[in-house]
């Protein structure tokens, strides 16, 4: 069955759910000599997540790594569900949808490899960076025309936003901060 129309499908979106590495991130893993994790985040992928919590949606994130730098992020941008160290993520995504009564048409779900098909193949709006490997790409009805960790999760949550009627904030400076 063909993916609905990109458009008619995030008029129904209440619930965003996203992948980190490949989509939060652009895919790339850093490690020091100790062994610990480091992963770079795209500001203005964050200020489209916390627009979204401001207006009223679900945020999550469902991932097979386990880290510390993600966890810190989950809570800096107030991403409403973290699920780390998923390997199989299909059960925690139905946890979500129980958990808020929303049904596969009511989820956004964003990711860029083999693992997130099982999902992107259910949900209403699937969509992928435009680096996601091509199996993923050629089931998404959204192709986001940023990279992941370049800007493709804030393009998601604008277009969602944008089809949903919801005005963007703009923040107005005024006066003398000194």
């Amino acid at each position: 069955m063909p993916k609905e129309n990109a458009i008619e499908a995030a008029k129904k979106i209440k619930m965003l759910v996203f992948d980190v590495d490949g989509v939060m991130t652009d895919g790339s893993i850093t490690y020091d000599e100790d062994g610990k994790e480091y992963k770079t985040f795209n500001a203005k992928d964050g200020h489209g997540v916390v627009r979204m919590n401001k207006s009223g949606f679900i945020t999550a994130i469902i991932t097979a790594r386990n880290n510390g730098t993600v966890q810190h992020r989950a809570k800096n941008l107030n991403f409403t569900e973290l699920y780390q160290g998923y390997k199989y993520k299909l059960p925690a995504l139905e946890e979500l949808m129980a958990k808020y009564n929303l049904s596969y048409e009511n989820v956004s779900y964003m990711g860029d490899d083999l693992p997130d098909i099982c999902i992107l193949e259910k949900v209403g709006l699937a969509c992928c960076p435009n680096d996601a490997v091509k199996e993923v790409q050629e089931i998404c009805n959204f192709k986001s025309v940023y990279g992941g960790g370049k800007g493709a999760v804030r393009e998601l949550c604008d277009f969602i936003l944008e089809a949903q009627g919801i005005e963007k904030e703009y923040i107005v400076c005024e006066g003398n901060n000194r």
